[in-house]
């Protein structure tokens, strides 16, 4: 639908004359009955009617003014914003990242992002998925990438990208031989606890309670250090499949049940979008569907 076309149509209904309709919008009549009759096309019935020099509203008409008088206000503040948006060389979103996310996933988003938006200053926070959530809500954020299984109703999400969940082992370890790991051969295994791990929260939610216990014999909240211990061939962890730091480190899927996240961006339902979080969505609705 033409803007132009509802400008067109909105004058016509302040003003019930063509004339008038036509100088308040600075074009011709044949232009503004052109476009009038374009939009009529496009919902397929009549919006203003002339009947021996009078013009008037259809029901049709009264019925989709309000909309489009709203739909307009709607794309004219749109508008303003993106004009303040770019004229601001100091905007900053505020981005929330869950820190169990492999930043290799989310560098190509904020690389371009930074193209899009050059003179945009991106602050970007990590921490547990609950604490994004939780400050998502309270308005200390602009946007976030998180992946918990359940967000409260106030919570809107949009699918980035999934991942599956594998088990990291040493060289020389028993997984080495199998081509997927069953969860139930986590039990008794010498194990590094990823403190921020969300996997036995995603297994709860998708199948009930975890169904072994493995010999936790360190806990970190930092996957550097898990990865490395991992590598001294101190135990095994179980980790989303993209959070490799290390090229050497050996992992299988977890099997029986396959358990996989799901990894969106979130906003704040009814909560004004600025420029910045309009053009970081979209840039994220962008990678989601070239991944599929």
């Amino acid at each position: 639908m033409d803007l132009n076309q509802v400008r067109y149509f909105l004058a016509l209904a302040d003003t019930l004359s063509f004339t008038k309709a036509a100088e308040k919008c600075n074009v011709t009549q044949p232009t503004m009955s052109r476009g009038i009759k374009l939009l009529e096309q496009e919902f397929g019935a009549e919006l203003i009617r002339r009947e021996r020099g009078r013009t008037h509203l259809t029901e049709l008409g009264r019925i989709v003014r309000p909309r489009l008088e709203f739909a307009l206000a709607e794309m004219d503040s749109v508008q303003a914003e993106a004009v303040e948006f770019s004229a601001n060389t100091r905007a900053t979103l505020k981005l929330g990242v869950m820190c169990t996310i492999s930043p290799t996933r989310l560098i190509p988003i904020i690389s371009l992002l930074s193209v899009r938006a050059p003179q945009l200053s991106v602050e970007l926070l990590e921490a547990t998925g609950q604490s994004i959530v939780d400050m998502l809500v309270e308005g200390n954020l602009d946007v976030a990438v998180v992946g918990v299984p359940k967000y409260p109703e106030i919570i809107s999400t949009n699918p980035l990208y999934d991942e599956q969940y594998v088990v990291a082992f040493p060289s020389g370890h028993r997984f080495d031989q199998m081509d997927s790991v069953p969860v139930k051969e986590l039990h008794g295994e010498p194990y590094l606890e990823r403190l921020n791990c969300e996997y036995v929260l995603h297994y709860n939610e998708h199948s009930g309670v975890f169904p072994c216990k493995p010999d936790v014999r360190y806990k970190s909240e930092h996957e550097d250090w898990i990865q490395a211990m991992i590598l001294a061939g101190m135990g095994c962890a179980c980790m989303p499949e993209n959070m490799s730091l290390f090229p050497n480190l050996m992992r299988r899927p977890l099997v029986e049940p396959k358990i996989k996240r799901t990894i969106s961006v979130a906003t704040v339902r009814g909560r004004r979008h600025t420029p910045a979080i309009d053009l970081f969505c979209r840039i994220c609705m962008d990678f989601h569907r070239d991944q599929k």
